[in-house]
This record gives structure tokens, sequence and C-alpha cells, in this order.
């Protein structure tokens, strides 16, 4: 069998040497034979090289990841990678390609490293109505912020796409942030400070500096023997403190 072929495209180059190190972890016998830092530079590598897979960040300056792909056509086949969910969603429901989350995660990156090694087998597929999807998100991120919609987490083996209106609270601690749903919890590797940044501000509040609650989930903020604010949820025992510096969220309460 013919060592598989791919090259790498990301306009940030610490993504590119992350993406690098974590695939050479989970899948050692792929080559990286070229990295471009836009969409231009990655369908002038694939042209060039012809690798049998591109990994394309979505969105790039000049041409963005679903421009490179559609002029890519089906030469190779393309693994979007994307800091938001709802991009990846839309290629993962899809099932013709694979996508990766940024950060990229050494557990799915295995996951897309099997499905990568079956699909290898067939020639690339059209994606002409995937991109058309795409490239409409595209446009609507452009003309206004688009909120996180969607959280990824690996619990046990399996991948979870966990909509980010079940989720009842984050809690991070110095190497993992806890998602909390009433059914179950799990976790992940983004801080609390990326992720307040894209979650909607109208349901979800920072109340510490390593916690988010959804404002909607709250039943109501209690105060302990020590005076402290605690916000109590529904359907969930936990009582998560509020920090002096944002008691002022609760003032109404």
């Amino acid at each position: 069998m013919t060592t598989p072929k791919a090259i790498i495209a990301d306009d940030e180059r610490l993504m590119r040497e992350q993406l690098r190190a974590r695939l050479a972890e989970v899948w050692p016998e792929l080559e990286i034979i070229g990295e471009a830092k836009n969409g231009q530079e990655a369908v002038e590598l694939v042209r060039e090289l012809r690798p049998q897979l591109a990994f394309l960040d979505i969105r790039m300056p000049g041409l963005t990841g679903v421009e490179a792909a559609r002029a890519i056509g089906n030469v190779c086949h393309v693994v979007f990678v994307t800091a938001y969910g709802e991009f990846a969603i839309e290629a993962f429901e899809q099932g013709a390609v694979d996508y990766v989350l940024k950060p990229a995660e050494t557990e799915r990156l295995r996951v897309t490293a099997e499905r990568l090694r079956r699909r290898l087998q067939a020639p690339p597929p059209d994606l002409g109505a995937l991109l058309d999807q795409l490239s409409r998100r595209l446009e609507a991120v452009a003309s206004g912020r688009q909120h996180l919609q969607w959280i990824q987490a690996t619990i046990g083996q399996q991948l979870r796409m966990i909509p980010v209106d079940e989720i009842l609270f984050f809690v991070s601690d110095e190497k993992y942030t806890r998602v909390q749903t009433e059914a179950f919890e799990a976790l992940i590797r983004i801080p609390i400070r990326e992720l307040i940044e894209q979650l909607d501000p109208e349901h979800f509040w920072q109340i510490h500096r390593s916690t988010i609650v959804n404002v909607r989930t709250i039943t109501g903020v209690v105060r302990d023997m020590r005076g402290r604010q605690l916000v109590t949820f529904k359907n969930h025992p936990d009582k998560l403190e509020v920090s002096r510096s944002f008691t002022h969220l609760f003032k109404q309460m």
C-alpha cells in the first residue's frame, strides 16, 4: 500500500504545527508533504503535489477553505478545520467529508484518521451541495457574529455533539473544562476565556473566572452561611459560587 500524503492549510502557523504534531501521533504513516497559509496556496499545492488529503481551515484570507475545496474539486479528499461548531455540524451530518475542531484533540483525530483510511479506498466524493451550504454559512458569519451552537466532546470512545442549549454550565480546572447537562457530563480542552467569547452573552454568563452558566437553566441564587452567592439549577444538585466580580449580575434576582 502506498504511503498516504496530505497537505495542511491554515493561516495560523501554530495551528498548522499543532495539527501536524497530533496527526503524527494518531496516524504516523501519513506524510505531510506541504503547508499553506491561505486558500490559494492550498490549491496550488494540491495541483503541484497531488496529495490524497487536504486539511483546509474554513476561514482563511484570500480564498477561504470552502472556496479552495471548490477549486480543488475531486482531486483529493478534503477535511475541514474550523473553530466554529456550526460549520462542523454541517459537514458532519453530510457524512461525505470529515472535519476537525480547533484546537485539534487527539481523540477526535483518531476517529478522523479511521474514517479517512476507509475513504481513501474510494474516489473523492462530489462536495458541491455541501460547499454551497458552507458558503451560505460563511456569508452569514461575515454579515454578523455567529454564536457557538454546538460543543464537541468525547465521552469514553464516543464522540458527542452537544447543543449548547442543553448545557447547564461549564467549569474549568487547569487542564480541562467540564461540560454539564442534565443527563451527563463531558470534558473538553477549551478554556473558559475562549468559550465566553463564542457563546451568546444573552444566555451564558460568566460568574467566576472558572465558571460559565446557562442563565435559562438557573432556578435561583441563594446565600450560604458565609454569605456567598450560590447559583442553583433545575434538575441538577450542584450549586456554583458567584465571585464578587460578578455579583452585580444577580442584583435583580
